[in-house]
């Protein structure tokens, strides 16, 4: 289904977001629309809602699970205004999002669908999954010179860390850090410093009042948090192309990198295994 305008989609939209889980896919180019939003229609999701502009038009034989809203995501303030009004929207449900050229892994998912996880997930008493953003980066950009390819994927296997989380006042936030790691800590001098982390709350239950912010978290602090006090929680991966693709498209830092393979440069797998091993994800309890 098409729908012509974010107004027209909250107004008429509502089938769409009658039951979850639901992902929210951000076309902020035409690269890798169709891989995308089939990994998400095959991986579970009862609704897959593209924005973007009319101009990126969707294949026809994407599953009927998978709809359009045209909006344009250069505009001020995208993310939160359509993640925001969403929420008002979908209260109880399950909510995903991310952008093109991202791919969401979770703790067995070659088996496991993401229904299933995120109803673990209810009965742990938690209503947010943090995902950690792991870029991903063709390995030949001669070949690929817009960084992104599905079957030349590389990643970084080591380099990852975190600090504790502080608040307005200098105190340290419970159960909160902030994340770094890959293409943003290695060519840190092109990313702007608010720009850096790569911890985000990409899986989270709609509920009345809440709201994201534009450093991706949330209103409520304990949606912020990895883990629930008691023991481990789950942590997913959101699997990226959209930091290579920024460097490559900006004219000072695609004139200085020429290649992103570096001593700690893997092949991506596309398993979820790969990502357990190196620890960036966790199933907590769930086995």
């Amino acid at each position: 289904m098409l729908f012509p305008n974010l107004d027209n989609f909250l107004s008429n939209g509502a089938a769409t977001l009658a039951k979850g889980p639901i992902a929210l896919i951000f076309l902020e180019d035409d690269v890798e629309v169709a891989s995308t939003l089939r990994h998400y229609a095959d991986g579970g999701f009862r609704s897959v809602i593209a924005f973007g502009v009319a101009d990126i038009q969707l294949p026809e034989d994407l599953p009927p699970s998978v709809h359009k809203v045209n909006f344009d995501m250069s505009e001020s303030n995208a993310l939160t205004r359509i993640v925001n009004a969403v929420i008002e929207k979908a209260h109880g449900q399950w909510i995903f999002y991310g952008y093109n050229t991202e791919y969401l892994f979770f703790p067995f998912c070659e088996h496991r669908a993401i229904g299933e996880m995120l109803a673990f997930h209810t009965e742990e008493r938690r209503d947010a999954v943090l995902t950690y953003v792991v870029d991903l980066y063709a390995g030949d950009l001669d070949k690929a010179p817009n960084a992104v390819s599905l079957e030349n994927a590389h990643m970084d296997k080591s380099g990852y860390y975190a600090l504790a989380r502080k608040d307005k006042g200098n105190e340290f936030e419970e159960r909160q850090l902030d994340f770094f790691g890959g293409l943003r800590w290695r060519f840190e001098e092109h990313i702007p410093l608010p720009l850096r982390r790569i911890d985000r709350i990409s899986i989270f239950r709609a509920k009345p009042d809440l709201r994201l912010r534009a450093d991706h978290t949330f209103s409520d602090p304990e949606y912020n948090t990895y883990a629930c006090p008691w023991h481990h929680s789950i942590t997913a991966a959101l699997c990226s192309f959209r930091t290579a693709k920024a460097l490559k498209r900006n004219p000072v830092s695609a004139a200085q990198i020429k290649t992103f393979r570096w001593h700690n440069s893997v092949p991506f797998e596309w398993h979820s295994q790969q990502l357990l091993d190196l620890g960036l994800m966790e199933p907590g309890q769930w086995f």
